[in-house]
């Protein structure tokens, strides 16, 4: 992964609040108007200095935030109630993305249906791609997702066409797009 070569560093310290398991890190508004875009934006993230590789969604506010795992928050003692030091250097290469597994143990969003027109597509779109069929908990709408991701990537669809890329889609902690707030 290579940082992006018009992108400085977002540093910011922030305090981590948990939604269900993993901690969240919210960027505060000054920071969030740093980032070369509005939507998801792949980061190198150091979390009191220590790095991992992440995605920066957007909160549907026009900021973003940082999902940091069980490992990172032990790696950077990272505990509700502090405050931690933040610096997300945006990449211009995405890495790729987890496609979730359904029931079945095959991925869910079409993915491996087709290897040549995922492939096709660049990791930014598959990214894209997951984020759209996640963003319901509803099991049909969800397939019918996975459906039509399959139909749209032959014809030359390289991205959802009705995914607001500014929003909060993870079912789990967004609500109407935006990021809950549990405090």
């Amino acid at each position: 992964m290579s940082p992006a070569q018009a992108a400085p560093a977002v540093r910011f310290r922030g305090d981590p609040y948990a939604i269900d398991r993993p901690a969240i890190l919210r960027s505060p508004e000054k920071a969030s108007n740093q980032p070369p875009s509005r939507g998801q934006v792949a980061v190198q993230a150091a979390v009191n200095g220590h790095a991992c590789q992440t995605v920066a969604e957007p909160d549907g506010e026009s900021g973003h935030w940082v999902r940091i795992g069980a490992k990172q928050q032990l790696a950077a003692a990272l505990r509700a109630g502090d405050t931690a030091g933040v610096d997300l250097v945006p990449l211009e290469d995405w890495p790729e993305p987890t496609v979730p597994r359904g029931s079945s143990g095959r991925p869910r969003c079409g993915a491996g249906q087709d290897p040549g027109a995922a492939k096709a597509i660049t990791p930014m779109a598959r990214w894209e791609w997951v984020r759209w069929v996640n963003a319901t908990r509803n099991s049909g709408t969800r397939q019918r997702r996975v459906e039509v991701s399959i139909s749209k990537r032959p014809s030359g669809n390289r991205r959802p066409c009705c995914c607001n890329l500014a929003t909060g889609t993870d079912p789990d902690l967004s609500k109407n797009g935006k990021l809950t707030d549990p405090r």
